[in-house]
């Protein structure tokens, strides 16, 4: 079996389309790092603590030196410890709901910076292969759940070292704080633990945007397709007739837009007053005969001969010529000979008209 995946993924050399993406986006196949996650979440929670802690745990320390100045009154009615209990979670509730608002915010927006939003009901459906211990243990033993242990002990180890070699410096005089102040040592600490962190993110970081460049290389290396599964999406696409409609919808009206801008190009439009318009273009000198650079009925002849006016094109009435040439001649094509008597009057009043005006 191993060496079928490795021929599958060797015949994987096109790159993945659109909608192979926007499949696998919907079945929840992403390049999601944990490694951001993680630094966003340490990096908002080193914020939080140096911004928000210090009124925390001064609110938390008032509350407990009056809930313990005032024990002597705690109700001794069956009861009415639990009751100072629940008041006293919810107190403390209220003093730590901020931080934790923030580091659920940061929890949801850091999957959502690197992969937009994305609802992928599939995800959460029942599979019971994920349950199955021999699955498990096959997951357990697998090559990417060792290169997950391998880079945490090595991130581990990274941040031991960096830890050490920040910290190295105040081991000396560690033991002045045994005589400080309880205030004074928790303003050391917090200096300690902010020179601390600020090393730990810098080299967290460092991993998180490898790990990052990694998974997206990796996803999408895995999302390459074979060209027999392009050619099967492109037949599945080509088959849906909505698609189809749609492609041809397309392909008319970037003709008509062509068409629409050759038409102050022509020398005389021919009309059917009704329904008809068809532009002719004719240079004695580079044509043998006159080319259709536009026709149109209805709607389309109505916008015709609005342009012909604003560009002071002579508009040349004759309803048989203009159905004919409409049925038999494409746009950029030259008059065929059997057409060019009826034509070439036509071009001759206008070069005489033309010169009139002239």
């Amino acid at each position: 079996m191993s060496d079928s995946g490795q021929e599958d993924d060797s015949q994987k050399t096109e790159e993945p389309t659109p909608k192979k993406i926007e499949e696998s986006r919907k079945k929840g196949q992403v390049a999601l790092s944990r490694e951001i996650n993680n630094w966003v979440m340490l990096f908002t929670g080193t914020i939080v603590v140096l911004a928000i802690g210090p009124y925390s745990l001064s609110s938390i320390k008032n509350f407990m030196q009056s809930f313990i100045g005032q024990a002597h009154v705690m109700p001794s009615a069956p009861g009415g410890i639990g009751m100072v209990l629940g008041e006293s979670f919810w107190e403390v509730i209220s003093i730590l709901i901020l931080p934790l608002m923030i580091l659920m915010m940061a929890a949801f927006l850091s999957p959502f910076l690197q992969i937009g939003p994305l609802f992928a009901p599939n995800v959460i459906k029942p599979d019971f292969s994920k349950i199955s211990p021999i699955a498990g243990v096959k997951r357990l033993f697998s090559l990417r759940s060792v290169m997950e242990f391998v880079k945490g002990v090595l991130k581990i180890s990274i941040i031991g070292f960096v830890g050490f070699v920040l910290l190295k410096p105040f081991y000396g005089s560690i033991d002045h704080m045994i005589g400080l102040p309880v205030s004074m040592m928790m303003e050391e600490m917090q200096v300690l633990v902010l020179r601390l962190m600020s090393g730990i993110l810098v080299v967290l970081l460092v991993v998180a945007v490898a790990d990052l460049v990694y998974q997206r290389f990796e996803h999408h290396k895995k999302m390459r397709m074979t060209k027999q599964e392009l050619k099967d999406e492109y037949k599945q696409t080509e088959g849906d007739p909505h698609v189809r409609a749609k492609l041809r919808q397309l392909r008319q009206e970037k003709a008509r837009a062509r068409m629409m801008q050759a038409v102050p190009e022509a020398d005389v439009i021919i009309t059917n007053p009704t329904h008809y318009s068809l532009a002719l273009k004719y240079e004695p000198e580079e044509m043998d005969a006159p080319i259709l650079v536009a026709k149109g009925v209805d709607e389309l002849a109505m916008r015709i001969r609005e342009v012909a006016k604003e560009e002071d094109i002579p508009l040349y009435e004759n309803k048989p010529l203009a159905r004919v040439l409409y049925d038999t001649v494409e746009v950029d094509q030259m008059i065929p000979p059997e057409h060019y008597q009826a034509v070439a009057e036509v071009i001759s009043y206008i070069f005489q008209l033309k010169e009139k005006l002239k």
